[in-house]
């Protein structure tokens, strides 16, 4: 069956892949009105996280980024389609780094651990090794169906990149390193671990969470830098990226100090334009599971 549904899929797929980006927005805007306003995609999920996160907005200012919030998502769906088939120069086109000097800098001394969160245009990072020295890394999940989990693994890594799954990270690193390959391993560092297994609970946008903080320990054990890659989209299928170093000497930072950076440059980002967070997730879920103090 899963074979069945991915070749039905693919096909489709690769047509819309092929369209122009004039007609690949026009397509948005249709699946817009189709996930937002006739299937109602997630839009409990939506509407309370936002609701949660942004308090002080008004029920129509939260409405607004809601509404824009669905336009970024479907963009964003289609743009990840449209990586099977474009061309390193289209993507460098629209997905310009702003101080790839700073990245060059650190990565000529020693490894990089790249975090950013779900945010504007993060499936398009996959187009840093092209302007890199550095093999590139992308720490992910499964998918289930196996045939959609190698199409993932071919558009994400069409660039150069390669996809790992969590477990084999730290044999990777360990590998790079007894070879001395300078590496970037790329974490998506926002989302909810298990509450029965976090480490660590933090605010985040005022709410006490559970936090992955998997890459600050893969970074203090192994003595790689930290850097934050700040995503912002300029306009509709054009985002800029900036690279924030958090510490290029993780082993001297208190513990969940690098976290905490994290953290704070995605609250940044998320009242700057909540429109381009991935309100989708239930970031929140285990709000009410924070250890007592």
């Amino acid at each position: 069956m899963q074979l069945l549904v991915f070749i039905i899929a693919y096909p489709l797929l690769w047509c819309i892949s092929m369209l122009p980006f004039r007609l690949l927005y026009l397509l948005s805007d249709f699946l817009y009105i189709v996930v937002y306003r006739l299937v109602g995609y997630r839009k409990k999920t939506v509407r309370n996280n936002i609701k949660l996160a942004l308090p002080e907005l008004s029920p129509a200012e939260r409405l607004a980024v809601e509404k824009k919030f669905y336009h970024h998502l479907t963009d964003l769906f289609l743009e990840m389609i449209k990586t099977l088939t474009a061309s390193q120069k289209t993507i460098d086109k629209r997905f310009v780094y702003t101080n790839l000097d700073t990245f060059k800098k650190i990565e000529e001394q020693k490894s990089i651990i790249l975090m950013f969160p779900h945010y504007a245009g993060w499936e398009w990072t996959v187009s840093l090794n092209s302007s890199v020295s550095s093999e590139g890394y992308a720490v992910y999940k499964q998918i289930r169906n196996p045939y959609f989990d190698r199409l993932v693994k071919k558009i994400r890594g069409k660039f150069g990149t390669v996809l790992i799954e969590t477990r084999e990270t730290i044999r990777v690193i360990r590998r790079n390193q007894l070879k001395n390959i300078h590496a970037i391993y790329a974490f998506l560092s926002d989302q909810s671990p298990m509450a029965s297994k976090a480490l660590y609970w933090q605010d985040f946008m005022g709410i006490k969470v559970p936090v992955h903080v998997g890459a600050e320990i893969l970074a203090k054990r192994t003595d790689l830098a930290v850097v934050y890659l700040r995503i912002e989209k300029r306009k509709r299928g054009h985002y800029q990226a900036t690279f924030v170093p958090l510490s290029t000497e993780p082993k001297t930072v208190p513990d969940y100090g690098i976290t905490d950076l994290f953290l704070k440059e995605v609250e940044k980002q998320i009242h700057q334009a909540p429109e381009y967070y991935f309100w989708t997730h239930r970031r929140w879920k285990h709000k009410d599971k924070a250890p007592k103090q």
